[in-house]
């Protein structure tokens, strides 16, 4: 009986260590993401507790590459409220992904070659790491979107029709 509660226990952290903190749906329906890789992210101990409490708005944010750094701009992370004003961090200053030398040259020649953009699309826990997946996305325009929403509803009409049945 005690193995089986270890292994709960054990399923139960494990669950709990790779949970979304938070998510960009914005992106998903305004950009056609080709790729997406998962970076880890440079961060303040404030913004830290800040980010596991789920105080992150990935909405208006962005990556660039600059000087062979990948830079996240815009994404907001509330001040933490339990502590000081001297130890808070700003809200939305620009932090540094961290990834494989390799990766960001490849990020940077599609970017700059094919007029890409590199979007935040979610932030997670992996383990104790805080990471990000940012997805190499290229912008939608008005009749994409239209024509996406209509195969979106074909297919919910035949998925009711096949479950009536």
């Amino acid at each position: 009986m005690s193995k089986a509660k270890n292994k709960k226990k054990s399923k139960d952290l494990l669950s709990k260590s790779n949970q979304r903190l938070a998510d960009n749906r914005y992106a998903r329906h305004q950009y056609e993401i080709l790729e997406t890789l998962e970076t880890g992210i440079e961060l303040l101990g404030t913004e830290v507790k800040s980010i596991r409490a789920g105080n992150i708005n990935l909405r208006d944010g962005f990556c660039l590459i600059r000087e062979g750094n990948l830079l996240l701009h815009n994404v907001h992370i509330s001040i933490f409220n339990n502590a000081g004003s001297f130890f808070n961090h700003e809200p939305l200053r620009v932090r540094k992904l961290l990834a494989h030398r390799k990766e960001i040259n490849k990020l940077e020649t599609q970017v700059n070659k094919k007029g890409l953009t590199l979007i935040p699309l979610n932030v997670f826990l992996k383990g104790s790491w805080i990471k990000i997946n940012i997805g190499l996305g290229r912008g939608r325009k008005l009749h994409d979107k239209r024509e996406t929403e209509k195969r979106r509803q074909s297919e919910r009409e035949t998925k009711d029709a096949l479950s009536r049945y």
